[in-house]
Order: C-alpha cells, then sequence, then structure tokens
C-alpha cells in the first residue's frame, strides 16, 4: 500500500472516530436537556408532586421510603397540609412515621399514614384519579372515604406470617368515592357495573403510578369491597 493511501485512510478513520464522538457528546446534551425539562423521567430529580407520574416514578417511591425526611420536603414543597405526630408504640407495629394530612378530599379526616403513603395519595389525586373521574364519570371526586390506615395485625388475619402494612400504617383501604354531583361509587357493586366500572377500573390502575401495590377485586374476593394501596417494598410492584 502506498504511503498517501495510507495517509488518507488514516486521515479517515481518525475523521469518522471524531464524528463518533461529536456525535455522542450531541445525543448526551440532548438527553440531559430533555431530563432537565421532563425531571419525571429523571432519577435524580428530586420528587415533586405536582410532575406526572413519569419513568422514574418507581425509584422515587423507593427513594422516599428510604428518605422520611426527602418525603416531607415533597409534600411541603408541593403545597401539602400535613403534620408530623410524635413516634408511638414499639415491634412490628411501631409507628416511626406519623403523618397526619388535612386535605379536605379524604374522610374520615386528619388519618395518620406513613410519609410514602401521603405523597402516593396526593400524587394518584392530581394525576390519575380525578382525570378518571372526569373521563367517566363526568364529574370531580369530592371525597375518597377510607376505611382505615393503622392495624396492627398480619397480612390476611392471620396468626402467623409476615405482618400487614397496616401495622405501621403503610398503607390504605379505599372503600368508596363521592363525587361533585353527590353521587357515590362503591368498591363493592361497582366493581362490576356498567355505569361505574370504567372509573374504579381506571382509577386503580391510575393508583398503580404512585403505590407499589394496589390490590382491587381483581385480586382476590377479600377485596371484593375496596382498593388497598400500600408503599411496601416485600414485592417489586403489583398491581391487581
Amino acid at each position: 500500500m502506498n504511503t498517501k493511501l495510507s495517509q488518507r485512510l488514516g486521515r479517515f478513520s481518525f475523521d469518522r472516530s471524531l464524528l463518533s464522538w461529536l456525535i455522542a457528546i450531541i445525543l448526551l446534551f440532548a438527553g440531559w436537556m430533555y431530563l432537565q425539562a421532563n425531571p419525571q423521567h429523571n432519577p435524580l430529580a428530586p420528587l415533586d408532586l405536582d410532575d406526572p407520574p413519569g419513568l422514574a416514578m418507581s425509584s422515587k417511591l423507593s427513594s422516599i421510603t428510604q428518605n422520611r425526611g426527602a418525603c416531607r420536603a415533597a409534600l411541603a414543597h408541593s403545597g401539602v397540609n400535613f403534620r408530623r405526630l410524635p413516634a408511638t408504640g414499639d415491634g412490628p407495629c411501631a409507628l416511626l412515621d406519623r403523618t397526619q394530612l388535612s386535605q379536605s378530599y379524604l374522610a374520615p379526616s386528619a388519618s395518620t399514614m406513613t410519609c410514602p403513603v401521603a405523597a402516593g395519595l396526593e400524587i394518584w389525586v392530581r394525576h390519575g384519579l380525578q382525570q378518571a373521574a372526569q373521563q367517566h364519570m363526568g364529574a370531580d371526586v369530592a371525597t375518597i372515604e377510607h376505611i382505615g390506615t393503622v392495624n396492627c395485625r398480619r397480612m390476611n388475619n392471620r396468626r402467623s406470617g409476615p405482618w400487614s402494612e397496616h401495622a405501621t400504617g403503610n398503607a390504605i383501604d379505599i372503600r368508596s368515592f363521592v363525587l361533585s354531583d353527590g353521587r357515590r361509587v362503591n368498591v363493592e357493586g361497582g366493581w362490576d357495573d356498567p355505569e361505574t366500572s370504567g372509573f374504579l377500573k381506571a382509577a386503580r390502575d391510575a393508583a398503580c403510578l404512585s403505590f407499589r401495590t394496589v390490590l382491587s377485586p381483581d385480586y382476590n374476593a377479600a377485596h371484593t369491597d375496596h382498593f388497598h394501596l400500600d408503599q411496601g417494598t416485600r414485592w417489586n410492584i403489583v398491581c391487581r
């Protein structure tokens, strides 16, 4: 191979390598700009309840579960009215994270739960539940009626086995929804009712974006009358 041809091939190889680096830098910069504009997809960005659920939601839920200070900061930053109550109890039913929401949409009001559950509720209401109600029922959700958050018991009320997320207030059971026009939609009976099933199933699906575990009438007979929502880490996201 003559010298001139070798020089040309070497220059071509160098130019192609430089072009590859330039393309990589441009793509990295474009990706960084996209994440800056869409923090819901950025796992390094702190959780903001005003952001819609994105690709990074799962990692952000895990983050606030491990860092309750970051969770409370997210609530405060997003304008959520809440109180941090002193820890109480001990053993498997110790309530170390007692967050009391003052939101008007909950009944009974002023219930205590963990901060991650409170954050999940806010994300659900802001970015999924209301949209489901408007689309399927033509009204807003005025009240979420629940049947408890804290209950010192094992899963399925068994005498042995894993403790329920309710034991530490890390779950909430939703029984029904009262709409802005006065209609009440019960999970029991409403799940298979053609007039309300679309709303309830859309509400369930939306909850799966902000809770690590969501159980509905599709799961088993024990959940025919309510949705179970929790932020436990024993499973890697369950939505049924």
